[in-house]
């Protein structure tokens, strides 16, 4: 497997959740995924477990301390913002050329499935001059995208793509997590999506009963 680059169609779109629950399938099936989430916004040190990273550790079975966070998510911020005015406020900018080179290093290193989480959407600005998308063009690396099936969600997933199609990032697969308390359904969301997305994968991921969806995406990824 390639290495994968999880990124949303906006923040809390569930990302980090979609991620834990493939790192905790294929350790089921006997895998040894890695997960990295580099760079980090709203982290409180004071209670690091209930971190995107915290998170990811717990799914990878491995301690939440200050190793383990400096490994998998190196580049962490206080303030819950976006990355470039999260930084600021610390006089620590978003070093773009070493998360980079972190990133593809990790990629080249991987012995199982690897998949390296964003922060919030696509276009999420990391400094003055560079985007999520501009971290995962430059990392060489295909991405899945996740969205939602909230009113709305369909505009946003195609504008996504658009975006990422413009910088050739490849799209190995979209998951569609199934949005809480939506009156839009899942099934007309895939339905109508199907007809855009250009044949790219397209998985949805049901909150009442998620395993089929997951599994399904992992063996695609895997």
């Amino acid at each position: 497997m390639r290495a994968q680059f999880i990124t949303g169609t906006g923040t809390d779109i569930g990302k980090t959740w979609l991620a834990c629950a493939l790192l905790r399938h294929w350790r089921e099936q006997g895998k040894r995924p890695e997960a990295l989430k580099p760079v980090l916004s709203g982290f409180d040190p004071a209670d690091p477990a209930a971190s995107d990273a915290g998170a990811l550790l717990a799914a990878l079975g491995r301690p939440v301390d200050a190793r383990a966070l400096d490994a998998i998510a190196p580049w962490r911020y206080a303030a819950p913002l976006s990355p470039d005015m999260a930084s600021a406020r610390e006089g620590r900018l978003v070093p773009f050329d070493a998360l980079v080179a972190f990133t593809r290093r990790a990629a080249e290193k991987a012995a199982g499935p690897l998949l390296v989480e964003g922060v919030g959407g696509v276009m999420v600005p990391l400094d003055e001059h560079h985007t999520v998308r501009d971290w995962i063009a430059a990392s060489g690396l295909s991405c899945l995208l996740v969205t939602g099936s909230y009113l709305g969600s369909m505009s946003h997933t195609l504008t996504a793509l658009e975006c990422l199609a413009h910088a050739g990032v490849p799209v190995a697969a979209i998951a569609v997590n199934e949005s809480d308390g939506s009156d839009v359904a899942l099934g007309p969301t895939l339905a109508s999506l199907t007809n855009h997305v250009g044949g790219i994968p397209l998985l949805g991921i049901r909150r009442d009963d998620p395993g089929p969806g997951i599994a399904r995406l992992a063996g695609l990824l895997a």
